[in-house]
C-alpha cells in the first residue's frame, strides 16, 4: 500500500511543477452535438477539404488506473488496467448541416468478454445528424439516449474515477434509433431543451434478438439562470469557475416495451420479455469553483421482475428494479486541485430483495486538472456497505489512482 501512496505523491509533485496553459481559439469549430456529448478542451486533429465539402476530425482518450481492493471476507487484491481506450471520429459530409460521429472502444472493460456467435462490442457510437440550425438536432444511428445527467456526460468528464452505483444499475445508456433534440440555450436568460428518442430498447450492437417492442424516451432540461459556460452541463465540477450562479434541473422518462435484458439496454439476457419504466431526475449547480449534483433514478416492470427458464426452472434471471439517490459536492481551487465528496443510496425492489443487497456508498476524491478534463490525475477512496435480506451486512472498500489523457 505504501508503494501506491509514494507513486501517487510523486505524480502530484511532478504535475504541480509543470503547469500547462493553452488558450482556445474563439473560432473553435468543435462539434457540440447534444446527442453524443464528449468533453474536450481541445478539438482533436482535423482535416477540411479545400472546397469545404467534408470535414474529418480525430480524437483519442485513454484512462490508466491502479486499484487496491479490500472486500470483507476476501483477500485484499491489486488491480491495474487500461480502463478505457477510445477513438472518436466526427465531421460533416457535403454540408456542415449533415454531420457524423463515430466512437470506437478497445479496452477489455469496454469490449467485454468475447463469446462465440456474438458480436464484438467495439462500436460505441455510429450516428448521423441533421442540424438545420442551432436549435434542432435530428439523428439516426447508435448513440447515447437522453437519460440521466451522469450517463449523458462522457466518462472523460467525471470528477471521480467512475460513475455511481445507481448509474451502473439504473441508467438507460446507448441504443439504436431516431432522436430529435430542440435546444434553446442562452447565456444569461432562462433556457430549456427538449429531447425525444425512439429506439430498439436492446442496447448497442445487438443483431440477433429482434422483438416486437421499442423504447420511447423523453427528456426536459431547464436552466433558470441561463446556460452554463462552455457547455458546462456536459462535465462535472466547476473547472471554468462560473462568475454567476448556474443551475439546471432535468427529468427523463423511458418506457422500454418487451425488453430482453436485465437492465433494459444493458445486462444479461432475460428468459421472458418485460416492459420496463425508468424515471431519471437530475439537478446541477456551479458557482466560483463550487459544484453540486444530485440525482434520482428508478426502474419498475409491468410484471414480476424475476424470469424463469422454461426448460429448467432452477435457473432464473431478473430485471434490476428499485431506485437510488446520488449526492455529490466539490470545490475546485484556483490552482485546479479539486476536492470531491459523494454519497449514494441504492434500494432494490420487493421482487428482488432476496437476490440483491441494498447498498450505501461513500466516496472521497482529489483530482488535479492539468489540462482541464482532457489531462488529469485522479485519486479516489470509496467505501461500500451492503445490506442483505437476511439481516447480514458486508463492508467493502477500494483506493484508486487514475491518469487520463486525451485530445
Amino acid at each position: 500500500m505504501k508503494l501506491y501512496y509514494l507513486i501517487f505523491c510523486l505524480l502530484f509533485i511532478t504535475i504541480s511543477n509543470s503547469q500547462v496553459t493553452i488558450k482556445q481559439s474563439k473560432n473553435d469549430n468543435d462539434l457540440k452535438l447534444s446527442a453524443i456529448p464528449y468533453y474536450s478542451f481541445g478539438k482533436g486533429v482535423g482535416i477540411t477539404s479545400p472546397d469545404s465539402l467534408f470535414q474529418f476530425n480525430i480524437r483519442f482518450r485513454l484512462q490508466n488506473r491502479v486499484t487496491y481492493i479490500d472486500n470483507e471476507d476476501e483477500k485484499p487484491l491489486y488491480d491495474g488496467q487500461i480502463r478505457r481506450l477510445r477513438l472518436r471520429f466526427d465531421g460533416y459530409v457535403g454540408s456542415p448541416k449533415l454531420l457524423y460521429a463515430i466512437q470506437l472502444s478497445f479496452a477489455p472493460g469496454d469490449v467485454g468478454e468475447i463469446k462465440e456467435g456474438e458480436n464484438i462490442n467495439i462500436i460505441r457510437d455510429a450516428v448521423v445528424f441533421y442540424r438545420p440550425n442551432n436549435h434542432w438536432n435530428i439523428s439516426f444511428g447508435q448513440t447515447k439516449l437522453p437519460g440521466n445527467r451522469q450517463r449523458v456526460n462522457s466518462s472523460g468528464g467525471l470528477q471521480l474515477t467512475d460513475r455511481t452505483i445507481n448509474n451502473t444499475r439504473f441508467t438507460i445508456d446507448r441504443d439504436f434509433g431516431f432522436q430529435v433534440h430542440n435546444m434553446n440555450e442562452f447565456e444569461d436568460s432562462f433556457s430549456y431543451n427538449f429531447k425525444a428518442a425512439v429506439s430498439t430498447g436492446e442496447g448497442r450492437n445487438v443483431t440477433d434478438k429482434p422483438d416486437d417492442g421499442v423504447a420511447i424516451t423523453g427528456k426536459a432540461e431547464l436552466f433558470p439562470f441561463g446556460a452554463f459556460s462552455r457547455d458546462g452541463t456536459y462535465f462535472e465540477g466547476d473547472i471554468v469557475r462560473e462568475k454567476k450562479p448556474k443551475f439546471m434541473i432535468s427529468g427523463a422518462f423511458q418506457q422500454n416495451n418487451n425488453g430482453l435484458r436485465t437492465q433494459g439496454q444493458l445486462g444479461n439476457d432475460l428468459f421472458e420479455a418485460r416492459t420496463m419504466k425508468s424515471v431519471l431526475l437530475d439537478a446541477m449547480f456551479k458557482y466560483k469553483g463550487w459544484a453540486a449534483m444530485t440525482s434520482y433514478m428508478s426502474r419498475t416492470t409491468n410484471d414480476n421482475a424475476v424470469t424463469i427458464n422454461p426448460l429448467d426452472n432452477t435457473k432464473s434471471n431478473y430485471v434490476f428494479v428499485g431506485n437510488g439517490f446520488d449526492y455529490q459536492v466539490s470545490y475546485n481551487t484556483k490552482k485546479n486541485y479539486e476536492f470531491i465528496g459523494r454519497y449514494s443510496l441504492q434500494n432494490v425492489g420487493n421482487d428482488i430483495e432476496i437476490r440483491a443487497p441494498r447498498t450505501k456508498q461513500y466516496s472521497l476524491g482529489l483530482t488535479k486538472y492539468i489540462w482541464e478534463h482532457a489531462f488529469k490525475l485522479q485519486s479516489e477512496l470509496t467505501f461500500d456497505k451492503l445490506y442483505y435480506f437476511d439481516g447480514t451486512t458486508k463492508n467493502n472498500w477500494y483506493f484508486r489512482v487514475q491518469l487520463e489523457i486525451g485530445i
